[in-house]
């Protein structure tokens, strides 16, 4: 096995992780709100959680110096969008049920085309704005509005999450041309620090052991995952890693049978396949793109 492959193999690794990790992470988030935890409680200590553990492999190898930054800017930037996104992101994992929510998610690729054509001038043809036309679709069918068979402002915050966390990968994508997966995480982790403290001491309650318990896996499994995911962009092609996220679709609807007893509706049965592939054909269609830039710089 080459050591080309051997980096793809381990970046769909990480990335199958990460997704593995981030559906653990919803459950804890519903375990928390369930017994009594706030918004802005969970989100603090998915922020507090993921800054510890940063900040702990920082210390323990590469050293403070490996996490400095010329683009302190870039960075406020990407953690006010950030945690707006994860704000959004953990409503919605609040108020569906947790396949619904994972696939309302699965409409960020569709997004990151449109504010890529719009705001990055990319070429996108019409196969990619079909598949946009398709991919809000089925996000039509699973909601499906007006028949009340989950909260319509549960999509709404679902839809607003994965617009935002688009523009935040189109973020990403500058800052990373500079910074490395390591810097960009730990920046967004302590940055968010200061506006989540100043929530938490208005949010703040007492809890039975098993809500700490459950805050706390929020933090660490949030923090975990978010490694791996940035980790397997530094080690496979997006067009080769970002599908494996499309596999929480399964862990969502494990974890909400096992531990919620809630099974996805007719709906979204038919509703996610659709959303599904739409993503995946946005993603196919960026790779054949890609390549073809690159044969033409080779060529030129």
């Amino acid at each position: 096995m080459t050591k080309g492959e051997d980096r793809i193999l381990a970046a769909i690794g990480l990335r199958l992780l990460s997704v593995g990790l981030f559906a653990a992470m919803n459950v804890c988030i519903k375990q928390s709100e369930v017994h009594g935890a706030a918004l802005g409680e969970i989100l603090f200590w998915r922020q507090f959680g993921a800054a510890v553990l940063v900040g702990g492999i920082v210390l323990g190898r590469p050293g403070w110096r490996s996490v400095a930054t010329t683009r302190m800017p870039a960075h406020l930037l990407r953690a006010v969008m950030g945690l707006t996104a994860m704000a959004f992101t953990f409503a919605t994992v609040l108020a569906l049920p947790l396949a619904e929510a994972t696939t309302i998610g699965f409409t960020m690729p569709i997004f990151a085309t449109i504010l890529g054509a719009l705001i990055l001038g990319e070429p996108t043809g019409w196969h990619r704005w079909l598949a946009v036309l398709v991919g809000f679709c089925g996000v039509l069918i699973v909601a499906q509005p007006g028949s009340g068979h989950f909260p319509i402002w549960g999509a709404v915050t679902g839809l607003a999450a994965a617009s935002l966390t688009a523009s935040v990968s189109i973020l990403l994508r500058q800052i990373g041309r500079t910074e490395a997966a390591m810097t960009t995480v730990f920046w967004f982790s302590t940055l968010s620090m200061l506006p989540l403290g100043i929530l938490y001491v208005f949010v703040f309650k007492t809890h039975p052991i098993e809500v700490w318990l459950f805050l706390a896996g929020v933090g660490l499994l949030g923090g975990g995952a978010q490694l791996a995911m940035t980790s397997a962009l530094g080690l496979g092609p997006v067009s080769v890693v970002v599908p494996m996220d499309y596999s929480s679709l399964i862990w969502a609807t494990l974890f909400g049978w096992l531990v919620f007893d809630t099974l996805p509706g007719p709906a979204t049965w038919i509703g996610a396949p659709i959303i599904v592939a739409s993503g995946l054909y946005i993603v196919w269609r960026e790779h054949l793109r890609r390549q073809t830039e690159t044969i033409q710089a080779f060529t030129a």
